[in-house]
């Protein structure tokens, strides 16, 4: 079973993304997470709606 939250190494490694620009998303509030005590953790359909919200559609010419 996976487990329901994960931390913030764990979502560099989901995004492909240093651990920094985790940290930087969270500071400015850009990304949706969980405080556990002193812990930050995200979920991962809401890392997979930010990653969604990003996406940019390929334009085909011709």
């Amino acid at each position: 079973m996976s487990p329901r939250v994960i931390g913030v190494d764990d979502a560099a490694i989901y995004m492909s993304v240093p651990v920094r620009f985790i940290r930087r998303l969270v500071a400015e509030k850009r990304i949706r997470y969980y405080k556990v005590g002193k812990y930050v953790r995200f979920a991962k359909e809401d890392l997979d709606d930010f990653l969604g919200d990003g996406c940019c559609e390929a334009v085909r010419h011709g």
